[in-house]
């Protein structure tokens, strides 16, 4: 049986940070507030949309440090299981 997992404070602050920057793009965005979503909810699970943006942003070199750790957690939160 895995662990359930929930935003950490500290990648639920960079999400905040995220959502409330005016530059910020909209995939960050989209996994800032999965990620933010699931902070005190061990039962939500990442949705694929919001993982593919989450996956997008981490690969994306220009994206600041916040983001990628909301991106991280809202990655880390994905279900494992597979459509196959």
């Amino acid at each position: 049986m895995t662990k359930a997992k929930v935003t950490s404070p500290k990648a639920a602050t960079s999400a905040s940070k995220t959502l409330t920057s005016a530059s910020t793009a909209p995939k960050s965005k989209t996994a800032a507030a999965s990620a933010l979503s699931q902070t005190k909810a061990p039962a939500k699970v990442t949705s694929p949309k919001a993982a593919s943006a989450a996956s997008k942003v981490l690969s994306d070199g220009r994206t600041s440090k916040d983001s990628k750790a909301a991106a991280g957690s809202a990655l880390a939160q994905k279900s494992s299981k597979t459509k196959r």
